[in-house]
Formats: C-alpha cells, sequence, structure tokens
C-alpha cells in the first residue's frame, strides 16, 4: 500500500488538530528509508506534512503517532521522553514455557553493523523467581492481574560488575504479560518500560523466546513479523491535559497462527487504568 489517500483512508485510528495516529501496515517504515518510501515521505509527497513523535520498526506493524504541526511535536516526544506515554504491544514467540509475567531487565549496547544486542555475555544472564509484590516488578504483577491471571513472576537480569565495560550501555526494561499459549506459540502483551531501538525483539530472544518470523534472528523468515503496536496512550496538552487512548486491534493475518482456541473476548478483557502505568514509568 503506497497510495497515501488510500492509507489514510483505511489506517487512520485517531485524528484531531493536532495529532495522526495510523495503524501502520506491515513493511513500510515510519521515516528515513533511502532507497525506498516510507510514511512521511509519502504524505509529504502528496502535500501534508508529519511530524513522527516515535517510530515502530518496519517489519512491525500498528499504532504509530504523528504531529500535524510542529508546534505539538515537542510537548509529545517529551512525554515519551519522561515514559509517560502508556505503550503496549502484543507479540507472538514461536515457544511456550513463559511464565504468567515476567521481567526482562537486561541493558543493551549497539555492536558491529549498529546490530542492537544485551550488553553482556549469554552465560551471564540469570532467570529467577521474584514475589509479585516487590515493587521492583509490581507493574508485571499489576498487569497480570489486569488481563485476569494469576501472577507467576519472571525475572531475568545480569550480576552486577557483568555488563561489558567496553561499550556504551543502555539501561534497558520490558516486562509482560503471557495471554495465551498453545501448539508451540505463545501471546504476550509486551511493555517497554523503556524505549530502546528493538528492545522487545532483543530482550525475547535473549531470553530465549525470540518473536515468531523476526528477521533480526531468522535469517529467512517464512513468515511476517508477529510484533504489534497495540495500544498508546498520551496526554493532549492542546485539549486541556486529556488523556488520549488509542488501539489498533491485530488483523487476522496476525492472530492467524493462534487459531480457534483464542477467546473472541481475550484482547477487550485487558484495559488497565493508565495512572497505574504512568506511576511504574
Amino acid at each position: 500500500m503506497t497510495d497515501w489517500a488510500e492509507i489514510r483512508r483505511v489506517c487512520t485510528i485517531y485524528e484531531d488538530d493536532a495529532v495522526l495516529a495510523l495503524d501502520k501496515p506491515v513493511g513500510i517504515s515510519v521515516m528515513g528509508e533511502r532507497h525506498d518510501t516510507d510514511l512521511v515521505r509519502l504524505a509529504a509527497d502528496a502535500g501534508e506534512e508529519l511530524f513522527p513523535v516515535h517510530r515502530i520498526d518496519k517489519v512491525t506493524s500498528g499504532v504509530v503517532l504523528f504531529a500535524r504541526e510542529l508546534r505539538f511535536h515537542g510537548d509529545l516526544t517529551r512525554q515519551f521522553q519522561r515514559r509517560t506515554v502508556d505503550k503496549r504491544y502484543l507479540a507472538l514467540t514461536r515457544t511456550r514455557g513463559l511464565p504468567t509475567t515476567g521481567t526482562i531487565d537486561l541493558p543493551l549496547s549497539v555492536g558491529r553493523k549498529s546490530r542492537v544486542r544485551v550488553a553482556a555475555n549469554r552465560a551471564d544472564i540469570t532467570a529467577s523467581r521474584r514475589p509479585p509484590a516487590d515493587p521492583d516488578v509490581r507493574g508485571g504483577a499489576d498487569e497480570a492481574g489486569a488481563f485476569g491471571a494469576v501472577a507467576e513472576e519472571g525475572y531475568w537480569s545480569i550480576a552486577p560488575g557483568a555488563a561489558f565495560g567496553h561499550v556504551r550501555t543502555y539501561p534497558s526494561v520490558t516486562t509482560f504479560v503471557r495471554l495465551w499459549e498453545g501448539g508451540e506459540r505463545t501471546l504476550l502483551a509486551a511493555i517497554p518500560r523503556t524505549g530502546r531501538r528493538h528492545q522487545i525483539r532483543v530482550h525475547l530472544a535473549w531470553i530465549g523466546h525470540p518473536i515468531d518470523g523476526d528477521p533480526l534472528f531468522d535469517k529467512a523468515p517464512a513468515t511476517r513479523t508477529f510484533l504489534h503496536s497495540w495500544r498508546l496512550a498520551f496526554d493532549a496538552a492542546w485539549a486541556g491535559g486529556s488523556r488520549v487512548e488509542v488501539e489498533a486491534r491485530p488483523d487476522a493475518d496476525f492472530l492467524a497462527p493462534v487459531g480457534d482456541p483464542l477467546p473472541a473476548d481475550l484482547l477487550d478483557d485487558t484495559r488497565r487504568q493508565n495512572d497505574d502505568a504512568r506511576r511504574q514509568n
């Protein structure tokens, strides 16, 4: 899909005077493509100037937010920087065995050819169980309750001093809730508490649960990448600071590998108060 009018018609999920939220299809970048097209360029070619507030990967589908005027852009980007934006993703792994809820607390670094990786040796990653009442992982436990699950908290980290010292490292935390598992797959709601590039993809892969179809870890994926930007909530300063929530429901293509066992109302029953999310960030 490369016709901007058609993208506007099919993919718009929220719009007001300040912002435009699209349900981005797989296979098109938000901006910055050197030899291909992207959403910002398509819009510009059609006479509409958009300012991306954040990015999601080309292989990722779902919610992406744009400011429609530059005067709205700064406040929105600061919300992302301050981690007051509530971001939820759906991820389908090609594995089973994850706990009901978990926290992945692994620093990231950028290696050769700009590849993002955990900033430690794989052997230094430890997996443990921590009480859901622990304030460091309470976000995961609260999420589990919101999704109707009994918390079984997993925690992945590295020992103090195990992080690489020869590269710049970035503290990175992802929490998740297991929504469903069956066959050889698991469906997760993943919440990036920090906003690093490829964070969810790298975190899940390095604990042994890569996202199905992820070209970062599968050189010849047979399917699309099953990572979907699901929900986004932000404050609209231009509308009195009201909280705006947008959602891009996954399409049939994303849910096809899950099949009939997935309850039809599962994704409708998972809302929780955004104030809880903001307190955790």
